[in-house]
């Protein structure tokens, strides 16, 4: 598998991913649907944004990792939370650790809903390349 991102604006070096990612001759894409953070029994969290926010991370990688895939091979992850403001303010420096951690290089859109599922604040949702 070949990837290259393309970002043809210099805004786009200070944000943490790219405009579109190219990708030749993958061996398989597994498109994950939207994690949130639940646990183990099937309860989703009440906890605030933050905390919901790793364990979704958390449960993304896990996913990922029992399909046989690789989080540094995320080519699209989108965000959708209940507060884009609550995001920016509690959770961005956890979101950058994890893509940096990885090495994560995607193209990625944030959305803001009115709600997600049960009590869920944020939620994942990622296409990954082999």
């Amino acid at each position: 598998m070949e990837k290259r991102t393309v970002d043809p604006w210099k805004w786009g070096e200070y944000t943490n991913s790219a405009q579109a990612v190219d990708v030749k001759q993958p061996e398989g894409t597994l498109y994950c649907s939207g994690q949130v953070a639940i646990d183990e029994n099937g309860q989703v969290s009440e906890a605030d944004m933050r905390t919901q926010l790793l364990k979704t991370i958390q449960n993304v990688e896990h996913l990922i990792s029992e399909a046989g895939y690789e989080c540094k091979n995320i080519v699209r992850l989108n965000v959708f939370t209940t507060s884009t403001a609550e995001f920016f303010t509690t959770c961005i420096d956890v979101y950058q650790g994890f893509t940096a951690k990885h090495g994560i290089k995607q193209a990625t859109t944030m959305i803001e809903v009115k709600g997600l599922f049960q009590t869920a604040t944020v939620e994942l949702e990622a296409t990954v390349v082999k």
